[in-house]
């Protein structure tokens, strides 16, 4: 500017990001994945999760994800949605072993990678929710 006039130049900084909405971020891409692969494998076949259980963990994904893209202001909110997420990402396929065990026993059938998926990807959603809750990070 040749008017004599100071110019000011303006340094945006980005915060890191928070290690437990990464972590939540990478439970939900667990979970979506693993709710369409084969939950249970058999001798004649496999049964997708998407065809039954696997569509409740799906829509508990998006909460989770929802969780994950949340402001840095409202972190309590999203540890209430990552609580929410992990109970049924763990608890549908804990179920759903269960109840397979309850119909048919051991014999004939073997968890899928989709059911190994999601249980894991609810783990490690709790463990966010857990990180979630307490106080953020000082940088």
């Amino acid at each position: 500017m040749s008017d004599g006039a100071t110019t000011t130049t303006m340094i945006r900084t980005r915060r890191r990001a928070d290690p437990a909405k990464r972590r939540l971020a990478g439970a939900v891409a667990m979970v979506l994945f693993g709710s369409f692969l084969p939950w249970i494998d058999t001798a004649v076949g496999s049964i997708s999760g998407a065809s039954g259980a696997g569509l409740w963990t799906f829509y508990a994904a998006m909460l989770g994800l929802a969780g994950a893209l949340i402001p840095a202001r409202l972190r309590r909110i999203g540890a209430v949605q990552a609580a929410i997420f992990a109970a049924v990402a763990t608890l549908v396929p804990a179920w759903q072993v269960v109840h397979l065990l309850n119909l048919v026993g051991t014999g004939g059938w073997m968890p899928g990678p989709g059911l190994v998926l999601v249980f894991g990807g609810g783990v490690l959603a709790a463990t966010a929710a857990v990180q979630l809750f307490r106080p953020a990070p000082s940088d």
